[in-house]
């Protein structure tokens, strides 16, 4: 691996020698991404904890669920954008725009994603997601409601809820320690 800048501010190195394993994971992304996302980079000073954020991570967004990968994309950008989390803005936007094949849609994500052309499943979804990050206590039934009549099952409410809830938290953790999103990222699927 090439010697890049710190993933963030805090003096946490990677693990060195990594693991074999972690270092295939690392050699995956290379090959898929062309880069190790940052922060898989700011986990790798303790394998354990990069190891359950990347399997929390790989189950809530790769998974089989009812919403798509884009949509999942898309409820991480909205929560990352009223959090004003400037790595997962980034990222996933870069994420929408490439799954979409929409560099529009990627950036009224990341800017105002009611100024985005979405359908009422969307609409209903990413409403939903906002709340959770702005008010969460005050999600009631009526709420639930919303999402079933636009179309999504229970499982499909627990998938927002849990995708939604992820990305606050990593949110919080990537704003706290200044972590910086890697620049290949400004560039894709523009």
């Amino acid at each position: 691996m090439t010697k890049t800048s710190p993933p963030t501010a805090l003096d946490l190195p990677m693990v060195d020698p990594l693991p074999e394993e972690t270092r295939k994971y690392f050699d995956i992304c290379e090959d898929k991404l062309g880069m190790i996302p940052n922060v898989l980079r700011a986990y790798a000073f303790d394998i354990d904890k990069l190891n359950a954020f990347t399997a929390l991570y790989n189950d809530l967004m790769l998974a089989p669920s009812g919403l798509s990968k884009l949509e999942r994309e898309m409820i991480a950008v909205v929560v990352s954008s009223i959090n004003r989390c400037w790595y997962c803005q980034v990222a996933h936007g870069a994420a929408v725009r490439q799954l979409s094949g929409d560099p529009a849609l990627g950036e009224a994500m990341v800017m105002n994603w009611r100024a985005a052309t979405l359908d009422a499943r969307q609409t209903a979804m990413l409403g939903f997601a906002e709340k959770i990050t702005k008010a969460s206590s005050e999600i009631t039934e009526a709420d639930r409601a919303a999402l079933r009549e636009a179309g999504f099952a229970d499982r499909d409410i627990w998938d927002i809820a849990n995708v939604a809830g992820f990305f606050n938290m990593t949110n919080r953790v990537a704003s706290a320690t200044a972590m910086q999103p890697n620049p290949d990222y400004h560039a894709q699927a523009r």
